[in-house]
């Protein structure tokens, strides 16, 4: 529910398209001091107040983005990603948000996935006093079913301007979550006319930062709050039911053609220009300029083609290569050996016991996300007819509450885990430099950080009955492609319950059941088919050939207990 629409009210807004410019106007010089999220944590209210935006009115002090307003958003970021916040409006309402003592109470912030990257990046500028500016409608590049998963992504064909006085911030937040979607992301990068928000950035220490966006063509954006030393690149993300979640850039976040404008992404610095500068400071009028992509120093397209030559049409992007240091990388290795400073190491104890904490974490996101479904009441209610005409990318109670997609990525990071624990004992038989590894008995040391961090595991649910349930780590390992992504099922169900007596307080009747049956080979799918005809019935979705007969093998400890060979491992 819209929660802030009914007290809000809506004003008269004007779009205005931007045009091709030769060269970025230049304002003239202006005095923006730098106050950092850690001087505003401890600062009292007025200080807030007297720096910031503290009215309701966007209000535009500062007439562009400088470096230093970049690395504020940074910080910004930077420090909602470090809170302990699970939902956006937390996040916002939390420590972590230096300009939470400038927002009434009874204020409450909603975003999902699409939506976050410019409720965060709107909500600093208007408390920071800044031009804001955004691509508010796109079209299809060639004919689209859903402009979110275009095959040729999109263009811009308007843009607005957010000036002085035109309206409420808050106002403005809620208007971004109609107007923005996954859509607003999927553009090839060398389209800059009419000038996207976002650019591709060169994969670099000091381009890939805090308030860098992560595009996954399969519907998905987060946020980079933190790069490690190792490289490793932590991110923030939201989801349709307000929740907020953390995790590492992996394979999750798939590479596709140019044109669906995956991955990288970092916002073009807006510069307000023919305004009037009133005597309060306040600059009022003028339109909002962004820079091309030949303006932009670090603008670079290497992410999809490689950073050697570029292959001669986009079609043949897959060939690119990545060189670091005389050597070719895997693509996501590559961007992690350059933001780790040139250097890709590899600790694959520390690694091990990373990936099963991070996994954990998912697994109690996911657990937030079925209770909310649970409490919406939808496994109460019959279960329709025909799927939603793409189970991954739809709307509606669906969208808010079902978690196909959230799955598919759970279920590839555990198949990572897996992976990586192969790779990493390969890497060690062939003495690979890149593996810091210094004790006698590998796959000893990683089962052992596998159960320690495994151990520490837990997801309880509350059955039907009241009764609950606890799940360790390797119990919801070996349900998880049972567990149901489909909001109409019993709680049990959405957990993956077979046993007996666990299934026995759940109500579906013949029906549902059916259903869950059907689904089977869906829930085995971990690639999330957005452009796939999924509004099945329930005979159409028991037809050969619907989803995958089988899943992958996502058992990293008993690959490792394979490789070790000692009974004592076995349990």
């Amino acid at each position: 529910m819209r929660k802030l629409a009914a007290a809000l009210g809506f004003a008269a807004f004007t779009i205005t398209l931007l045009g091709a410019a030769d060269q970025m106007p230049q304002p003239g010089p202006l005095s923006n001091p730098r106050i950092t999220p850690s001087t505003l944590q401890t600062a009292p209210p007025q200080a807030i107040v007297e720096g910031y935006n503290s009215a309701g009115t966007y209000l535009i002090r500062f007439d562009r983005w400088t470096p230093s307003d970049e690395r504020g958003f940074g910080e910004f970021v930077t420090g909602l990603g470090e809170a302990n916040c699970r939902t956006v409006n937390d996040c916002l309402h939390s420590p972590g948000n230096p300009f939470r003592a400038s927002d009434p109470p009874g204020i409450f912030f909603h975003s999902d996935c699409a939506d976050l990257p410019y409720v965060l990046r709107a909500y600093y500028a208007w408390k920071r006093g800044l031009p804001f500016s955004y691509v508010s409608a796109v079209t299809p590049r060639g004919h689209a079913r859903d402009i979110r998963y275009s095959k040729n992504g999109n263009e811009v064909v308007e843009r607005k301007d957010v000036l002085s006085n035109s309206m409420s911030g808050y106002e403005l937040l809620e208007e971004l979550r109609d107007q923005i979607s996954s859509a607003t992301y999927r553009m090839h990068p060398d389209l800059d006319d009419p000038v996207p928000d976002l650019y591709s950035p060169a994969i670099s220490a000091k381009s890939i930062r805090p308030g860098t966006l992560i595009y996954d063509p399969n519907g998905h954006v987060a946020t980079v709050y933190r790069v490690d030393p190792d490289g490793r690149i932590n991110y923030v993300d939201a989801h349709p039911d307000n929740s907020m979640t953390r995790g590492f850039y992996d394979i999750r976040f798939v590479r596709s053609r140019p044109g669906m404008g995956a991955g990288f992404k970092n916002w073009r610095s807006a510069v307000l220009v023919d305004a009037t500068r009133r005597a309060d400071g306040v600059y009022v009028g003028g339109h909002v300029v962004l820079p091309r992509n030949a303006q932009i120093a670090d603008f670079s397209d290497e992410q999809y083609f490689g950073n050697g030559p570029r292959p001669p049409d986009d079609s043949e992007w897959g060939s690119g290569g990545f060189r670091l240091n005389g050597e070719y990388l895997d693509y996501y290795d590559f961007v992690r050996a350059t933001l780790a400073g040139g250097r890709l190491q590899f600790d694959p104890v520390k690694e091990i016991h990373d990936l099963v904490d991070s996994n954990c974490a998912d697994l109690q996101y996911r657990g937030e996300a079925v209770d909310l479904s649970i409490e919406a009441g939808l496994q109460n209610r019959p279960q329709p007819d025909r799927l939603p005409a793409n189970i991954y990318g739809t709307d509606g109670d669906w969208e808010t509450y079902s978690t196909p997609s959230r799955d598919a990525r759970l279920k590839t990071a555990f198949k990572e885990l897996r992976d990586e624990a192969q790779r990493f004992v390969t890497m060690y038989r062939k003495n690979d430099p890149k593996l810091t590894y210094h004790g006698s008995d590998l796959a000893a040391d990683m089962i052992a950080a596998y159960d320690q961090e495994a151990a520490k595991c837990h997801v309880t649910y509350t059955r039907t009955d009241g009764s609950r349930v606890t799940l360790g780590y390797d119990d919801a390992r070996r349900r998880l492609f049972l567990m149901s992504f489909d909001p109409y099922q019993c709680v049990e169900r959405r957990w993956g319950a077979t046993d007996a007596t666990e299934i026995s307080t759940c109500p579906d009747g013949a029906v549902k059941q059916a259903w869950y049956a059907a689904e089977q080979n869906l829930r085995n799918q971990i690639d999330r088919t957005y452009d796939a005809q999924m509004d099945f019935t329930l005979q159409e979705l028991r037809e050969p050939g619907r989803g995958v007969a089988r899943p992958p093998d996502i058992d990293a400890r008993g690959y490792l207990v394979s490789v070790a060979g000692a009974q004592r491992y076995m349990r």
